[in-house]
């Protein structure tokens, strides 16, 4: 009798056991099932296999100061390319950007830069009274310009939302797509500026790497 109730005691801690193992097993795969099905890294990985990032540059801002790469290290950014006397998708772009800028006032890990790509119009002056327009706290929110080709060269190469690889440094750049950059200055993903439903996805998704930081 005592045998018996020893070996249903045996195979029962055996069951628990298994099942605990099963259960923790689940949750490791699961786990890493979430980690993998979060954003995207976007570009070509390099020859010695590091993920494409941002290339360094130099800009200067609305307040007429030089803003670098190393303004955003440890910063979620969003990047966009506009110019100010645009009428056509340039305006909502901008009001999209103001939402994501609303959005996060309060985040300090949350910025935003916002290329011009007629800088031979848009000078400092010019950039800064169109950032009070958007209520750009100049702290979070930059607006830049620099050598026309410089800017471009980022918004292709570096951004990769400017058009062909191939076309000229000089060609104009317009394009209504936000991109999304990591605290890494990797790209985590590309959004269009003038659909709001796009904009609610970007919100969401810096939402997203907030959480990993």
């Amino acid at each position: 009798m005592w045998v018996g109730k020893a070996v249903i005691f045996r195979w029962s801690v055996v069951a628990v056991i298994t099942f605990s193992a099963m259960v923790w097993g689940y949750f490791i795969i699961t786990g890493n099932q979430v980690k993998e099905s979060l954003l995207p890294v976007y570009g070509q990985r390099n020859n010695d296999s590091t993920d494409h990032v941002i290339s360094n540059f130099s800009l200067t801002d609305q307040d007429g100061k030089i803003i670098t790469e190393e303004n955003f290290n440890g910063k979620i950014y969003v990047a966009d390319f506009f110019f100010t006397t645009c009428e056509g998708i340039c305006p909502m772009m901008s009001d999209q950007m103001e939402r994501i800028a609303a959005a996060f006032k309060e985040n300090k890990l949350v910025m935003l830069l916002s290329h011009t790509v007629k800088p031979e119009e848009d000078s400092i002056p010019v950039l800064k009274e169109y950032a009070q327009k958007h209520g750009a706290d100049s702290s979070q929110w930059y607006f830049v310009t620099g050598e026309k080709r410089v800017i471009n060269k980022l918004a292709r190469t570096s951004y990769l939302v400017g058009g062909a690889e191939g076309e000229e440094a000089s060609d104009f750049v317009h394009t209504q797509f936000f991109a999304l950059v990591d605290p890494e200055k990797r790209i985590r993903g590309f959004y269009d500026g003038t659909d709001s439903v796009e904009v609610n996805k970007l919100i969401g998704d810096i939402g997203i790497l907030l959480r990993e930081e």
